[in-house]
């Protein structure tokens, strides 16, 4: 064989090996989908794979998942889960309202796994927790709108002399409503001062913060969103740069240095997600699958940050903290 036709045939050869790589996958092996609005995967994919393994589903051996990332950009979301549809895969998991929103829809008879669904019933994605009916089904993030009040309750033990607090808000969340009300109960039972304020974009923290500041509020809670959760980083850094203790739903935003957290364990959602997946492959019906919610809140408190503050973290919250950074 002559160098040209040997280098014809190599190159024959590796432009196949795709194919035969996917020929070679046994034909019985379920291929599922994953929607995400991130743009890669995260410490939560993580969680969501090692709940698969403990479930003895391993992935490229004997479940496929097809991953369609949206980077960042929600107004992608709809085509991904439209190509998702095209390739008929017997799932799609679906973790937050926007990528559940897309996947919903996307298509009427796929089954739909939600993740971290907030207010499911609120919204539309099931008709009720017990028989969600319809194709969805899943965990939803956090039903109970009175995890508000403790937010409003941590940071007045944190801040005795708290009379005014801000709330940031992305309006454009899906769900996000009731929370939104729930807020504002909240301060007025505490006798606190209520500001709101949205954040429908980015670049509107930095505007955000500057209102804070304009208005005098003594502390922030920050409302989940996707989108807050994206750039928490930013979040924390304007909350450290104006002095303003803060208070996320994410407990990620701690390490970064954000003051507290409180909220659901969002790994513990992201490992019991594939019961759901492993029980809809054996033949279950999303719609006879009740919806199940968070067992496992969180709450983390970061000292260092609260030295910088000038704040003295009572004893009696510290015990109760899940996990302390020092």
């Amino acid at each position: 064989m002559d160098r040209r036709t040997f280098l014809g045939t190599l190159a024959g050869s590796v432009l196949a090996a795709p194919l035969l790589i996917e020929a070679q996958q046994p034909a019985n092996v379920p291929r599922i989908g994953y929607l995400s609005y991130q743009s890669s995967a995260s410490h939560l994919t993580k969680a969501f794979h090692q709940g698969l393994r403990e479930l003895g589903y391993f992935e490229g051996q004997n479940i496929i998942v097809e991953y369609r990332w949206a980077h960042g950009d929600f107004t992608r979301l709809p085509d991904l889960a439209a190509d998702l549809v095209r390739r008929n895969v017997r799932l799609i998991v679906a973790p937050g309202n926007r990528e559940i929103n897309a996947a919903k829809a996307a298509t009427s008879t796929i089954p739909i796994v939600m993740v971290v669904a907030v207010d499911p019933v609120g919204v539309g994605f099931v008709t009720s927790i017990a028989r969600p009916g319809g194709n969805l089904t899943g965990l939803a993030w956090a039903p109970a709108v009175e995890i508000v009040s403790k937010h409003m309750e941590l940071l007045k033990e944190v801040v005795p002399t708290l009379s005014r607090i801000a709330v940031l808000v992305d309006p454009s969340f899906p769900g996000i409503a009731p929370y939104r009300d729930a807020a504002e109960g909240a301060a007025k039972q505490l006798g606190l001062t209520y500001q709101e304020i949205e954040v429908r974009e980015a670049d509107n923290f930095s505007k955000a913060f500057a209102a804070i500041v304009r208005e005098r509020s003594e502390a922030v809670f920050v409302q989940v969103s996707p989108r807050v959760f994206a750039h928490l980083r930013d979040l924390v850094d304007l909350a450290a740069h104006h002095q303003i203790p803060a208070i996320f739903v994410f407990r990620e935003a701690v390490p970064l240095g954000g003051l507290m957290s409180y909220g659901v364990d969002l790994v513990d959602l992201y490992k019991r997600a594939p019961t759901f997946v492993v029980k809809i492959l054996h033949g279950a019906k999303p719609a006879d699958l009740p919806v199940e919610q968070p067992t496992k809140f969180e709450l983390v408190i970061n000292l260092k940050t609260a030295r910088a503050l000038g704040l003295t973290i009572p004893a009696s919250l510290l015990q109760r903290a899940d996990q302390v950074i020092e």
